[in-house]
């Protein structure tokens, strides 16, 4: 039996998507602003404490913001280095980056 991924929660007030945790929460941070395009979520900081590495968290909280930002109709910037090789793997998603 495998355990369920954890719920990735938007806490937009503080511009971030957090993964709550036993004992402490992994989080991707985020900015708005404008661009050329109209509304960019620049992805600042994307932490997982190191108790917990390994499992996924980062990728799925990282899939949340680039779907939210999908939906929203958002351009993304992404200035975490986590956030942009994760970018990078998924060519899918590249169609979002913010062009300057």
């Amino acid at each position: 039996m495998t355990a369920s991924a954890p719920d990735v929660v938007h806490k937009p007030e503080q511009a971030r998507f957090v993964i709550l945790l036993e004992d402490a929460e992994a989080e991707l941070c985020y900015r708005l602003g404008s661009g050329p395009d109209g509304t960019v979520m620049a992805i600042t900081h994307t932490e997982v404490p190191p108790a917990h590495e390994g499992r996924g968290l980062a990728a799925q909280l990282t899939r949340a913001a680039v779907d939210h930002a999908r939906a929203a109709g958002w351009r993304i910037r992404p200035l975490c280095s986590y956030a942009r090789a994760w970018l990078q793997r998924h060519p899918d998603q590249r169609d979002l980056l913010e062009t300057l």
